[in-house]
């Protein structure tokens, strides 16, 4: 039984002997550790495994010798800043003085002088108490000219002694998303921290990230969702929608005659702006059969799969939907490099695994292999006919590419998408997964070679390319002579 735990490391020599002795003599393996004194001075992460029993255990132990705290009161950072008169030696002490009468421990200090007649001088206090707070508030008026700042998560410099706690809450408060998240929250984010400072990250860059990528999702919801909507005529019976959210997946309408059939769905995070757009599209949608085609199991492209009645996958998107629904590592977790930030995207956008009894596979005998895109069977809707290809797994196992030659259409999923067809909003979406996991392709090079596979697929004429972002993309092939 794997357990991640979030200690709070006593100040004292050996301490983390004593944790590595009790886990130890219960027969528990510590599979990783992460502390970085220069982020949170007391938080340790630790990664065991263990039988239940022993860890049950173990947290007694722990809790006995100071790991594990719960004394039921929360503990935020104020940062106050005092403009102070450069008057001399001690011109900081009365200040320090009436923070000691309060009680409160100092978390951050941050002062440097400079030539003008007043200092800055910024002290984070560690308060559980906001009425004595007010108080103290109160008193430091009488003394200095005095403000109440934000906690500013992205500086290099972090509070020393409680960070994880005040970035996760901060998430939290700015995402609308249960509390119940936060300690999902706390192990990936150190997590990601640990993984890419490995790599040479800075830390700030790091939880600096994960914060703009956290707003932005929370800055395009309600009336804020604006995504851009095209529809595109085939022929005469047919009709593409494509709705283009500032972040996440297209979501892609085919009509045809009277039969709808939905290619990906976005984020779990827009359901309720999304559910609202496709009921004014598809006036039909709650009172008929809902069927979706997924390209690719990213949480970005399933988050409304729990609403459709069938679900249309290849082999193994369904058997990662499975996984999911097991609650077991899907193919993105499984990547070191990418389980982090998908752990963590999962979280903040609410996301919920489908349902696997609502999966068809129209493919499921598997083709072998041949090049980067092999032909893995055919399939219909209205008056379009398809090809399926399935590629090598460059971006992730189980993505499907659909070519329709009689009509010069294609969709590609994430394989193949048009960066330049994109709105500023979604280039700024896109900049942010990059960075957390190093590439968001599983296999790069493979990943290269199936976009150049896609695109010796199509045969001569004017093609509309529908990508999983960005907008539909026209593409001429002449015939060489």
């Amino acid at each position: 039984m794997r357990k991640t735990y979030i200690t709070n490391m006593p100040n004292n020599i050996g301490a983390f002997l004593q944790a590595s002795k009790c886990f130890a003599l219960l027969g528990i393996n510590i599979t990783r550790v992460s502390y970085n004194k220069a982020v949170d001075s007391h938080t340790l992460f630790i990664d065991v495994n263990g039988d239940e029993a022993a860890l049950k255990e173990a947290d007694i132990q722990l809790t006995k010798i100071g790991y594990l705290q719960n004394n039921g009161a929360e503990s935020h950072v104020v940062l106050v800043e005092f403009h102070v008169k450069d008057d001399g030696p001690g011109r900081m002490n009365a200040a320090l003085e009436l923070i000691q009468v309060f009680g409160f421990n100092i978390s951050y200090i941050s002062y440097q002088e400079n030539a003008e007649e007043y200092q800055q001088f910024r002290v984070g206090l560690l308060v559980e108490d906001a009425g004595r707070m007010q108080e103290f508030l109160r008193e430091a008026e009488k003394l200095y000219r005095i403000r109440v700042i934000d906690y500013n998560r992205s500086e290099k410099t972090f509070d020393n002694s409680i960070f994880y706690n005040s970035f996760v809450n901060s998430l939290i408060q700015s995402s609308g998303i249960a509390e119940e998240a936060k300690e999902e929250l706390l192990i990936n984010s150190n997590l990601a921290m640990q993984i890419l400072d490995e790599q040479g990250m800075l830390p700030y860059r790091t939880f600096d990230t994960i914060s703009k990528f956290a707003e932005m999702l929370a800055g395009c919801r309600g009336e804020a969702f604006s995504p851009r909507i095209t529809t595109h005529k085939i022929t005469e019976v047919t009709e593409i929608t494509v709705i283009e959210p500032p972040c996440g997946s297209n979501t892609m309408i085919i009509k045809s005659d009277d039969e709808f059939l939905f290619v990906d769905s976005g984020y779990a995070y827009y359901k309720d702006e999304m559910l609202a757009l496709i009921r004014k599209l598809v006036p039909e949608f709650d009172s008929m059969k809902k069927r979706i085609l997924i390209t690719h199991v990213d949480q970005d492209h399933c988050g409304l799969l729990p609403f459709f009645d069938e679900i249309i996958a290849s082999r193994k998107s369904k058997e990662c939907l499975e996984l999911e629904w097991e609650g077991k590592e899907d193919y993105r977790e499984r990547n070191k490099f990418h389980k982090p930030y998908i752990r963590i995207c999962k979280t903040l956008t609410n996301y919920v695994p489908a349902d696997p009894a609502k999966l068809t596979v129209p493919w499921e005998v598997p083709a072998p292999p041949v090049g980067d895109l092999w032909q893995i069977g055919f399939f219909s809707f209205g008056d379009l006919n398809f090809e399926v290809y399935e590629g090598r797994g460059g971006h992730l196992p189980g993505e499907i590419v659909l070519i329709d030659y009689e009509h010069c259409i294609a969709f590609t999923g994430d394989i193949y998408i048009n960066i330049k067809g994109m709105t500023s909003e979604q280039r700024r979406y896109n900049q942010y997964a990059p960075i957390l996991m190093g590439s968001v392709d599983m296999d790069p090079s493979v990943s290269t070679a199936e976009r150049k596979a896609v695109l010796q697929r199509l045969g001569a004429g004017k093609w509309q390319i529908f990508g999983s972002h960005g907008a539909k993309k026209d593409y001429a092939l002449k015939i060489s002579e």
